[in-house]
């Protein structure tokens, strides 16, 4: 007996807003801490900073945690908009809900552009990639657009081709891991983010992704919390910086939670695009990360106002991706 084949009804705009959370939590974060939420309301999702994520060591003001959920606020409204729905958003400060990032309410039709559908396609490929990249040059056009994406968020961004200045910002690399590592602190608060290759956690850095093997990855966490690792890695991400074509600051005029918001959809529209031609990218913080370094490559760039991060920028082998949480984990 044949049996008759039912068109499957359309989606409900319930789960059409758990279809984009879907694509929100693919997000970058720092150690891939995925510290965001989401709470679904009548025609709208709420996004909350969650705070038991936090990483006060390396990250006392969460100024990184509110960058990384800025980077999901764009994954959550570009995705939106390439299923057909329109959004208004109101970020913080909403109400007295102290975690309260923002609010994305759907606001009738739309139809994606081009450009939309090219990002939004582009969300599955992109991948921090931690390892050495290879000499060809960045395409000036994806240069130009980087720029273009900047601006579009309210922020700038800073490209850095020349070898003598990005010798000087491996300098501040070198300093900074010298100076994290050195802290028994900040390996401590890195050691509870590193996990063995065959984890079940969903979140961190597994050590794939740093090249270490299956075996050595049960042991990374250890060796992490435990020795002071500041002169290898200085030695490592110098090579790492000084190799890779292209260094980029991002960067905010002002310096609250909103311009992080602005930077992280500005790091997020900037990564997706260097995914969709196929460029890698990777983060050296550092010297963001300490206060006195910050300032010195706000300097060094020849700009007065804020540095937010510090990216590399090439064409590097294709890396498995990082672990994520599901849906499930992350609405309220």
């Amino acid at each position: 007996m044949n049996t008759i084949a039912y068109p499957k009804p359309p989606a409900t705009l319930s789960e059409r807003l758990l279809d984009a959370v879907g694509h929100a939590v693919k997000a970058p974060s720092g150690h891939n801490t995925q510290p965001w939420l989401f709470r679904l309301k009548s025609g709208q999702v709420e996004l909350l900073a969650d705070p038991r994520r936090a990483c006060p060591v390396v990250d006392p003001d969460n100024r990184e945690l509110t960058i990384s959920c800025g980077a999901a606020l764009f994954h959550l409204r570009l995705a939106l908009n390439c299923d057909g729905l329109a959004t208004m958003i109101r970020v913080l400060p909403i109400g007295r809900e102290e975690n309260l990032i923002a609010r994305v309410m759907v606001a009738g039709p739309h139809v994606p552009s081009d450009d939309e559908q090219m990002l939004f396609e582009a969300i599955p490929k992109r991948r921090t990639n931690r390892f050495p990249f290879s000499k060809q040059t960045v395409d000036p056009e994806l240069q130009t657009e980087w720029i273009n994406d900047a601006k579009s968020e309210g922020v700038w961004i800073h490209l850095i081709h020349a070898e003598r200045e990005k010798h000087a910002v491996a300098d501040l690399i070198s300093e900074g891991d010298r100076q994290q590592a050195g802290d028994k602190h900040f390996r401590r608060e890195l050691a509870k983010w590193i996990h063995s290759n065959t984890s079940s956690r969903r979140d961190g850095i597994p050590g794939y992704s740093q090249g270490v093997s299956d075996f050595a990855s049960h042991f990374g966490w250890l060796a992490v919390r435990t020795f002071d690792w500041g002169d290898g890695q200085a030695a490592k991400d110098r090579q790492l910086a000084e190799g890779s074509p292209l260094l980029a600051v991002i960067g905010t005029d002002g310096d609250t939670p909103r311009d992080w918001i602005a930077c992280g959809q500005a790091l997020s529209k900037i990564s997706l695009r260097a995914a969709s031609w196929s460029v890698d990218a990777s983060y050296l913080n550092q010297p963001i990360e300490v206060p006195q370094l910050r300032t010195k490559l706000a300097e060094l760039i020849g700009r007065k106002t804020y540095p937010q991060i510090l990216l590399r920028l090439g064409h590097g082998n294709e890396v498995k991706p990082t672990p994520r949480r599901s849906v499930e984990d992350v609405i309220l």
